[in-house]
C-alpha cells in the first residue's frame, strides 16, 4: 500500500499537482544549512600555480607542493585520506600518515588485521587524497596498493617511538572493547614489554604503498576558476603524460 508523502507544500499556481518539498523542516536543520553556506572558503593568500611550468614527473611536483605546505604551516600536511573497497565494492575511507614518496609509490603503514588491510587483500585498488586548506590545494591519486615486504616493514616499525610501538602491540583492530580501562591496561602492559624487548617487531605490521596510474593536482581559486592538472600513465614503469582539464 502506498504511503502519502509528507513535507512542506508549496503554494504553487493552483494548476497541476501540488509540489511537495522533502527538505528537512526542523529549525536545527535550517540553521545548519545557513551556517554551512555562510562559512568562508579559500580565505587567505593563495599560492600561484602555472600549469605551463609543471614538471614531467608528478613526484617532483608533489614533493614541491608538500614542501610548500610544510613551509606555510599547514597542520599535519602528511595526513592523507586513504579509500579502499572490499570484494563487493563497498568503500571505506580513513586518514593515515604518509611515510615516504618514491617511484615505488606513496607509503603508509597498517596492521594486517585492520579493515583496510583486509580490503587490500581482496581488492588492491585504492585512492588517496591530500587537502591543504591554507593553500586551497588538493592532490588525488588512484592506483593499486602493494605490500613493501617484511624487511622494510620491520624497519618502519622499529623507527617508531616506544609509545607508538606499544600501542601497535596492545590494540586488536576492530574487535569489541569492554571499556577504556581495558585499553589503558593493555597499553601499560605493552609499554613494559617494548621497554624490555625494544627490538621486537609486531608480526602484523606492514608497510604498504599506493602505486598510482593517475594523479591530479588541483589549485583552488576564489573566482572558482580552479586549475586542474592530471597526470596519467598506462602502466607502472611507463612514462607519465599530463594535461590541463576543466575544473
Amino acid at each position: 500500500m502506498s504511503r502519502p508523502v509528507t513535507g512542506q507544500v508549496s503554494s504553487g499556481s493552483g494548476e497541476g499537482p501540488t509540489a511537495v518539498s522533502t527538505a528537512p523542516t526542523s529549525s536545527s536543520g535550517s540553521l545548519l544549512r545557513q551556517t554551512l553556506r555562510g562559512l568562508p572558503v579559500f580565505a587567505g593568500e593563495l599560492p600561484a600555480f602555472d600549469p605551463a611550468t609543471v614538471p614531467d614527473d608528478p613526484i617532483a611536483l608533489f614533493v614541491a607542493w608538500i614542501g610548500a605546505a610544510i613551509e606555510a604551516g599547514v597542520a599535519e600536511p602528511h595526513a592523507m585520506t586513504l579509500a579502499t573497497a572490499d570484494a563487493g565494492g563497498a568503500p571505506s575511507a580513513r586518514v593515515v600518515i604518509l611515510k615516504d614518496v618514491h617511484d615505488g609509490g606513496w607509503e603508509f603503514a597498517t596492521d594486517a588485521r585492520s579493515r583496510k588491510a583486509a580490503d587490500v587483500a581482496r581488492n588492491p585498488l585504492g585512492a588517496v587524497t591530500f587537502y591543504w586548506q591554507l593553500q586551497a590545494r588538493q592532490v588525488r591519486l588512484r592506483g593499486s596498493i602493494v605490500a613493501r615486504g617484511p624487511r622494510v616493514s620491520a624497519a618502519d616499525f622499529l623507527s617508531r617511538s616506544p609509545a607508538s610501538r606499544a600501542a601497535a602491540f596492545a590494540v586488536r583492530p576492530g574487535e569489541p572493547l569492554g571499556s577504556p580501562a581495558e585499553l589503558e591496561a593493555a597499553l601499560a602492559d605493552a609499554l613494559v614489554m617494548v621497554e624490555r624487548a625494544p627490538e621486537q617487531v609486531l608480526a602484523e605490521w606492514t608497510l604498504q604503498a599506493l602505486v598510482p596510474l593517475e594523479i591530479e593536482f588541483w589549485q583552488g581559486d576564489r573566482r572558482r576558476a580552479h586549475t586542474r592538472v592530471v597526470y596519467r600513465r598506462d602502466a607502472v614503469g611507463e612514462p607519465w603524460r599530463h594535461e590541463l582539464v576543466w575544473p
